[in-house]
């Protein structure tokens, strides 16, 4: 690695040097406990895949440029130099974590190792190292949104194709519109992923409760959090908040999808509406009376997967779990603390890199595979994109003989008309 290198990729470290970052970088006592609280590590014992070895990749090289010690004695310190060694560790440190937060919520000090591993994803992009394909859908996302007027009328003639499909969850009067959009003064914006499965049954439910809805033209899912780029993330993000600011509405809604819905809630800062998830507005229909669900729609014993975004980093925990209870009779816990659930092991990006992670997903995993078996659950129920496909995965991996399916999808299709 060449000097000028060295040095910007130093720069894009020290932007990350806010206060909290300097805690998690020097605090870490080495106390073990967040030892077992990877699945990763439990599923595959291996000691590079602890915590805090992972934090090391990144606080060894805090320690040789940023701390007084590394840079005048440095053997003493355990630091380690930025060299093309050093991001390759950095390389398998970030994308073997899938940001899950189990750990921190073991850590004695509250060490955040997923903020940790946002300055290993950060010096990866500078590098020009990062994963390529994580890149080019945040790339082709920001650029669809700079070009919203080419795909416009393609969009709105997609949406005219589903229609039917909503009337048949959900039966309208005549001349009432079945999927809204671009609706000024409407009360809630729903923020979907691409495709059917993402917009059908959201919006049936929404009709069901009478609501003053519209959709939005946008994609929810954040490629930049995914690769790790501010910017990036920022970009994608700003243009749900104008859409939203334009229409004027109360609230915006993420559809099921844990990292779209953490980077609205958390980092979209102070605004005219609310951001909620599509679990949490189900729960409210339902406590408000605004919809009734058939108990007798899905005989067989259910379970839910607690997506870590959601539930661990964004304390949508009660709500899905009241959505469950109307749903049926025979609900099964995977854990007794929902906080200390295991990880999928699709987040952090990993199932959008495909079948370059395939493998390291089903081995990495099988600690959950074995939560799943043990509630004796025939559908596994969950609410969000990136768990559903790894979780379909486990499935066939595993040959666990569940059915996997989305949340809002058991509400649409269980709705009393």
């Amino acid at each position: 690695m060449d000097h000028k290198t060295r040095e910007d990729l130093l720069k894009l470290f020290k932007s990350k040097l806010n206060r909290a970052m300097k805690f998690y970088l020097e605090t870490c006592s080495r106390c073990g406990v967040c030892t077992h609280a990877c699945h990763v590590h439990e599923s595959m014992p291996q000691l590079k895949y602890i915590a805090t070895y992972r934090a090391e990749t990144v606080r060894r090289i805090y320690k040789k440029y940023f701390k007084i010690q590394g840079r005048l004695i440095p053997w003493l310190g355990e630091s380690k130099a930025l060299t093309d060694v050093a991001l390759e560790e950095l390389y398998e440190a970030a994308y073997s974590c899938t940001g899950c937060r189990r750990c921190m919520v073991y850590c004695p000090h509250g060490i955040d190792t997923q903020m940790i591993m946002s300055i290993a994803k950060l010096l990866l992009i500078g590098a020009n190292a990062e994963p390529e394909i994580l890149t080019m859908l945040a790339d082709t996302s920001i650029e669809k949104g700079k070009s919203l007027e080419l795909f416009k009328e393609s969009f709105l003639n997609g949406l005219k194709r589903l229609e039917a499909e909503v009337v048949k969850k959900w039966r309208m009067e005549a001349g009432e519109t079945p999927i809204p959009v671009d609706v000024v003064g409407a009360d809630l914006l729903y923020v979907a992923l691409a495709g059917a499965h993402s917009i059908i049954p959201a919006a049936a439910v929404f009709n069901a409760a009478g609501e003053s809805w519209t959709l939005s033209f946008f994609e929810a899912v954040n490629f930049g959090a995914f690769v790790g780029d501010p910017t990036k993330t920022k970009l994608i993000l700003d243009r749900i908040i104008e859409e939203a600011k334009r229409l004027k509405v109360k609230e915006v809604c993420i559809c099921e999808c844990g990292t779209a819905y953490r980077v609205m809630k958390q980092l979209s800062g102070k605004q005219p509406f609310k951001v909620s998830s599509i679990t949490e507005v189900h729960a409210r229909y339902l406590r408000e009376g605004r919809i009734k669900l058939d108990r007798s729609r899905f005989r067989d014993p259910i379970t839910y997967h607690d997506p870590c975004q959601i539930a661990r980093n964004g304390g949508v925990i009660d709500e899905p779990r009241y959505v469950l209870q109307q749903l049926t009779d025979n609900f099964r816990e995977m854990s007794p603390d929902p906080r200390y659930n295991w990880c999928c092991g699709g987040g952090g990006g990993l199932v959008a890199l495909g079948e370059e992670t395939l493998d390291f997903r089903m081995k990495s995993a099988s600690v959950k595979v074995e939560q799943i078996r043990e509630s004796g659950a025939k559908i596994l129920a969950t609410a969000c994109e990136n768990c559903h496909t790894q979780l379909r995965n486990l499935n066939d991996h595993y040959k666990m003989n569940v059915e996997v399916e989305f949340l809002s999808s058991m509400v649409a299709d269980a709705l009393v008309q």
